[in-house]
């Protein structure tokens, strides 16, 4: 027997409680990219809530992308880790618990330089890392950012 989807229930505002608490949640994120340190605060108090899986692999993601890109900023971004150059996002991470996905999702916004032809990849699937796998990301990062 399949499960029915309701669609979630909407106040009197048109918007549902989870809507409702996501520009909450942005209204923060807005405040705390205001300031450099208080962005990577809320970004490394972000990957600190994490599960314990998850939280390692952000983590790593998390000192992979710093130091091959230290001038981009650090902000949450959807509630997620993400990096940002003049204000654009250029790298982020999602979760998968978040999400509700088997694996962590590492992508790049348009404001990333990786064109390369006609078709490039913009995310990636990471289960876990390895010494390989953070030397091809520490590659993209740098490139993304020209």
């Amino acid at each position: 027997m399949a499960e029915s989807t309701k669609p979630a229930k909407s106040t009197k505002s048109g918007f549902t409680a989870d809507e409702r608490a996501a520009m909450r949640e942005r209204a923060k994120e807005l405040k705390a990219s205001a300031n450099r340190e208080e962005a990577t605060k809320a970004v490394l108090a972000a990957i600190a809530e994490m599960p314990d899986e998850e939280r390692a692999v952000a983590e790593r993601l998390h000192a992979v992308v710093t130091a091959a890109a230290p001038q981009l900023d650090p902000r949450l971004w959807y509630g997620q880790p993400a990096y940002a150059k003049d204000g654009a996002i250029v790298v982020f991470f999602q979760n998968p618990s978040k999400f509700k996905t088997r694996y962590t999702t590492l992508g790049f916004n348009d404001s990333a330089k990786l064109d390369d032809g006609s078709m490039w990849p913009t995310s990636f699937a990471i289960t876990s890392l390895t010494a390989e796998s953070e030397k091809a990301i520490a590659a993209l990062v740098t490139k993304a950012v020209g």
